[in-house]
Protein backbone atom coordinates (compact mmCIF):
# COMPACT_ATOMS: atom_id res chain seq x y z
CA UNK A 1 0.00 0.00 0.00
CA UNK A 2 2.73 2.27 1.04
CA UNK A 3 4.59 1.76 -2.14
CA UNK A 4 1.38 2.36 -4.44
CA UNK A 5 0.96 5.73 -2.63
CA UNK A 6 4.76 6.45 -3.28
CA UNK A 7 4.27 5.56 -6.87
CA UNK A 8 0.79 8.17 -6.95
CA UNK A 9 2.60 11.22 -6.08
CA UNK A 10 5.51 10.27 -8.09
CA UNK A 11 3.57 10.08 -10.81
CA UNK A 12 1.20 13.06 -9.81
CA UNK A 13 4.32 15.09 -9.41
CA UNK A 14 5.72 14.20 -12.57
CA UNK A 15 2.08 14.98 -15.09
CA UNK A 16 2.20 18.43 -12.89
CA UNK A 17 5.87 19.29 -13.48
CA UNK A 18 5.31 18.77 -17.50
CA UNK A 19 2.09 20.40 -17.49
CA UNK A 20 3.60 23.73 -15.87
CA UNK A 21 6.43 23.46 -18.77
CA UNK A 22 3.73 24.02 -21.65
CA UNK A 23 3.60 26.95 -22.87
CA UNK A 24 0.54 29.01 -23.05
CA UNK A 25 0.97 31.47 -26.35
CA UNK A 26 -1.11 34.48 -26.39
CA UNK A 27 -0.94 36.49 -29.06
CA UNK A 28 -1.49 40.26 -29.85
CA UNK A 29 -4.19 40.41 -32.03
CA UNK A 30 -3.54 44.30 -33.26
CA UNK A 31 -0.44 42.84 -34.57
CA UNK A 32 -2.51 40.76 -37.24
CA UNK A 33 -4.40 43.60 -39.09
CA UNK A 34 -2.57 44.53 -42.10
CA UNK A 35 -1.60 43.00 -45.17
CA UNK A 36 0.47 39.66 -45.28
CA UNK A 37 2.47 38.17 -48.58
CA UNK A 38 3.38 35.21 -48.97
CA UNK A 39 4.90 34.87 -52.61
CA UNK A 40 2.15 35.10 -54.86
CA UNK A 41 -0.75 34.92 -52.07
CA UNK A 42 -1.84 37.99 -49.86
CA UNK A 43 -3.81 38.26 -47.09
CA UNK A 44 -5.69 41.22 -45.49
CA UNK A 45 -6.57 41.78 -41.96
CA UNK A 46 -8.92 44.47 -40.98
CA UNK A 47 -9.14 45.55 -37.24
CA UNK A 48 -12.81 44.83 -37.16
CA UNK A 49 -12.37 40.73 -37.85
CA UNK A 50 -13.08 40.81 -41.54
CA UNK A 51 -10.35 40.15 -44.24
CA UNK A 52 -9.33 39.21 -47.67
CA UNK A 53 -7.34 36.74 -49.60
CA UNK A 54 -6.12 36.70 -53.02
CA UNK A 55 -3.36 35.16 -55.25
CA UNK A 56 -2.02 37.32 -58.26
CA UNK A 57 -0.68 34.04 -60.03
CA UNK A 58 -4.54 33.66 -60.40
CA UNK A 59 -4.99 37.28 -62.33
CA UNK A 60 -6.66 37.94 -58.88
CA UNK A 61 -6.42 41.51 -57.32
CA UNK A 62 -7.31 42.15 -53.63
CA UNK A 63 -11.19 43.91 -54.89
CA UNK A 64 -11.57 40.12 -56.19
CA UNK A 65 -10.16 38.59 -53.66
CA UNK A 66 -11.64 35.74 -50.73
CA UNK A 67 -14.10 37.65 -48.53
CA UNK A 68 -13.30 36.10 -45.03
CA UNK A 69 -13.99 36.40 -41.42
CA UNK A 70 -11.38 35.72 -38.38
CA UNK A 71 -10.59 35.61 -35.19
CA UNK A 72 -7.57 34.93 -33.29
CA UNK A 73 -7.71 33.42 -29.93
CA UNK A 74 -4.66 32.74 -27.67
CA UNK A 75 -2.47 30.60 -30.97
CA UNK A 76 -5.55 30.03 -32.39
CA UNK A 77 -6.31 31.59 -36.41
CA UNK A 78 -9.92 31.07 -37.65
CA UNK A 79 -10.98 31.97 -40.67
CA UNK A 80 -14.38 31.52 -42.05
CA UNK A 81 -14.12 31.82 -45.72
CA UNK A 82 -17.79 33.67 -46.86
CA UNK A 83 -18.48 31.62 -50.81
CA UNK A 84 -19.49 33.55 -53.22
CA UNK A 85 -22.29 30.71 -54.03
CA UNK A 86 -23.06 30.46 -50.34
CA UNK A 87 -22.11 28.93 -47.61
CA UNK A 88 -18.68 28.94 -45.37
CA UNK A 89 -15.78 27.07 -45.23
CA UNK A 90 -13.35 27.33 -41.72
CA UNK A 91 -10.11 27.33 -41.60
CA UNK A 92 -7.98 26.88 -38.32
CA UNK A 93 -4.67 27.38 -37.94
CA UNK A 94 -2.35 27.46 -34.80
CA UNK A 95 0.12 30.33 -35.01
CA UNK A 96 3.69 29.91 -33.87
CA UNK A 97 4.93 33.71 -34.77
CA UNK A 98 3.02 36.67 -34.79
CA UNK A 99 5.71 39.79 -34.64
CA UNK A 100 5.12 43.41 -36.35
CA UNK A 101 6.75 41.60 -39.70
CA UNK A 102 6.37 37.91 -39.67
CA UNK A 103 3.50 35.04 -39.25
CA UNK A 104 3.70 31.60 -39.17
CA UNK A 105 1.17 29.02 -38.43
CA UNK A 106 0.39 25.91 -39.11
CA UNK A 107 -2.64 23.54 -40.10
CA UNK A 108 -3.88 20.39 -38.58
CA UNK A 109 -2.25 18.70 -41.26
CA UNK A 110 1.30 19.81 -40.47
CA UNK A 111 1.42 22.09 -43.77
CA UNK A 112 3.35 25.26 -42.60
CA UNK A 113 2.82 29.08 -43.64
CA UNK A 114 5.19 31.93 -43.59
CA UNK A 115 3.94 35.42 -44.46
CA UNK A 116 5.94 39.17 -44.19
CA UNK A 117 3.77 42.17 -43.63
CA UNK A 118 4.21 44.38 -46.66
Amino acid sequence: MKKSIIYLVTFLSIAFMFNSCTKDDNFDEALLAGKWQSGTVFFRYSSDGNGVTWDTADDVTEAEGQIFTWTLKKAELTQIHIMSIGGNVPKVYTVTELTTTSLKYHDSFGVNYSFTKV
